[in-house]
């Protein structure tokens, strides 16, 4: 068997493992329930309005699901720093093709990890809300989440390597924030001035809550959407795009920032966090 199959294999064990973990911690079990808690929160408020004829909490749950699974890009971008900063990602370096089964175990417990979630928040979220067409939509669901998955995993892991330390991620917060806002999460884009549809439309979080709402509503709730359509390959472009870019871009930020780690360079981040802690 060679090097880089062992690594991948491992990575695969380590992803599972990590994911099992974040249920034995109290922290982490925290942040599985706590956003989709709020999220549901926000839906039972929602769903007695209207808008276009429509309920409004059935348009923005699938957006919710859509939007849960972008946010893999922030988790992604964190967890890297995090093990940046404590010596993690600087102990995968140093084993034969380490940094390969690193990042293969971080791909399985994010992107198994956001599965979970979005269970916790989609199934109390049907009793909340009628008419999701949930029966023959598991098709484009699939699909959908996939390609999100691939478009924004990547761009995590680019942001995880452009930022050094844990308190420096919270200027990923604020943008991130803003585009939800932006992008017809919860309440529909078209209600929104034509240029901010237009910078909402180049990134993934629109196309996402987009996607998700053609696999759960029926054909008549696209009347609410941007040309009246769900627009499915434009989607596909533009998921597929991102994906591109994100898959081209984060080997080759991974690897400099691999070679730019030392133990000097741990070292010296973990005095910088004792002096602020003291």
């Amino acid at each position: 068997m060679s090097a880089r199959r062992v690594a991948v294999r491992s990575g695969l064990a380590q992803g599972w493992i990590e994911l099992r973990q974040s249920f034995t911690n109290p922290a982490e079990l925290v942040s599985h329930f706590l956003w989709p808690v709020l999220l549901l929160i926000a839906l039972f408020f929602l769903r007695d309005r209207t808008f276009g004829g429509f309920q409004l909490g059935v348009l923005v749950l699938p957006s919710m699901v859509g939007m849960n699974a972008a946010m893999g890009m922030v988790s992604m971008s964190q967890l890297l720093t995090a093990d940046r900063e404590d010596g993690t990602l600087l102990r995968a370096k140093a084993t034969p093709n380490g940094m390969l089964g690193y990042l293969v175990g971080k791909v399985v417990s994010v992107a198994a990890g956001l599965v979970v979630d979005l269970a916790i928040l989609l199934i109390p979220g049907l009793l909340l809300v009628d008419g999701l067409t949930v029966g023959g939509s598991w098709i484009a669901l699939f699909w959908v989440l996939l390609l999100g998955l691939v478009a924004t995993l990547p761009l995590g892991a680019v942001l995880g390597s452009v930022f050094t330390t844990t308190r420096a991620q919270g200027l990923i917060q604020l943008p991130v924030l803003g585009l939800i806002a932006i992008s017809g999460i919860f309440y529909p884009i078209t209600a929104l001035p034509g240029w901010v549809q237009a910078i909402a439309q180049v990134f993934p979080i629109y196309w996402l809550g987009l996607g998700m709402r053609s696999a759960f509503l029926a054909d008549s709730f696209a009347s609410v959407e941007i040309g009246d359509s769900w627009r499915h390959l434009a989607t596909v472009g533009v998921l597929g795009a991102w994906a591109v870019f994100g898959l081209l871009v984060a080997p080759v930020v991974l690897r400099r920032m691999a070679r730019r780690e030392s133990g000097s360079a741990v070292a010296g981040r973990r005095e910088r966090a004792l002096r602020r802690v003291g």
